[in-house]
């Protein structure tokens, strides 16, 4: 059954203790596969309630079944800002508060920039970019009136680093990471912590689940001889999401949590060799930027 929210009020009820005195309650979306799934699954499996969202309930009655009333099933798609404020109605219904966002919807598109439709681009950056800033404009309230939270944002080692072929998923990421990077210092006073989670390759429908653009043949030596490393990436080079979840609970379980999380080797290592030629770059040509400067007067003078 679908939660129907009776009023769209995003103030907690702080009078209300969690479940156990010790459980969080967790807001989490995109919660019917992946990683999302693989963190409602820990988070209700340790005792916390989680408030699990998808656009379609029905994929969540697997959780519903196994974790019973500590988990609630909520429909809201992201790109839906009155289903979330619903949702949240719910979630402080049920639970008096929110402890943990998992703002964590979002999918991924193959091609070249050139070769995505304007349909295909706008497309993802609602779900992925404007979906995100409708989770945040819903929770917020919450939280802040709590004068405590962390939001966990979905992000992806594309948030540091891109090759051909995900131009606008990167796009995407990059946008979320420079969102998120204002956002953390805009909450911190607040008492509200925030952590951007870069995963890299992970074992989920994601790619399945692939938007994929048209093909022009000026691009198979770059964007198709990389889809068809993809497609050839052995079982080990994809992380469990299972591992990822925990990863996570121990960032969020920390007094101290790291703004970005990196989870599995490729995402560290592709992350680092991004920043460490970055800075080399930027090394080199600091002689042309510094020349830019507004020379100093020799008199003294402003």
């Amino acid at each position: 059954m679908i939660p129907h929210a009776q009023s769209t009020s995003t103030q907690p009820d702080t009078s209300r203790p969690a479940r156990d005195g010790n459980a969080r309650s967790w807001f989490i979306t995109g919660a019917s596969s992946g990683i999302g799934l693989a963190l409602a699954q820990a988070a209700a499996g340790r005792g916390d309630n989680v408030v699990a969202l998808a656009r379609r309930t029905d994929s969540l009655i697997p959780l519903t079944e196994q974790y019973g009333a500590q988990v609630l099933a909520v429909a809201a798609d992201v790109r839906s800002p009155e289903q979330l404020r619903a949702a949240v109605a719910a979630a402080t219904r049920a639970f008096g508060r929110i402890d943990v966002v998992a703002n964590n919807a979002g999918y991924g598109l193959f091609g070249a920039v050139e070769e995505s439709t304007d349909a295909q681009a706008r497309g993802i950056f609602d779900t992925n970019v404007f979906g995100v800033l409708n989770v945040l404009r819903a929770v917020l309230p919450v939280l802040r009136a709590q004068g405590s939270g962390h939001i966990l944002q979905g992000s992806s080692y594309y948030g540091q680093t891109a090759h051909p072929g995900v131009g606008l998923l990167a796009a995407t990421k990059y946008a979320v990471e420079g969102l998120t990077d204002a956002l953390a210092g805009e909450l911190a006073p607040l008492g509200i912590k925030v952590t951007l989670v870069e995963p890299g390759p992970t074992k989920t429908a994601f790619l399945s689940a692939l938007d994929v653009a048209d093909t022009l043949p000026d691009y198979d030596p770059t964007v198709r001889t990389i889809q068809k490393s993809f497609g050839e990436l052995p079982a080990e080079a994809f992380n469990a999401p299972d591992r990822v979840a925990t990863a996570i609970l121990n960032a969020v379980d920390t007094e101290q949590p790291p703004l970005r999380l990196a989870t599995g080797t490729t995402a560290v290592n592709e992350i680092r060799a991004a920043l460490r030629t970055r800075l080399a770059e930027l090394d080199t040509w600091e002689p042309v930027s510094s020349g830019v400067d507004t020379p100093a007067d020799p008199s003294g003078q402003a």
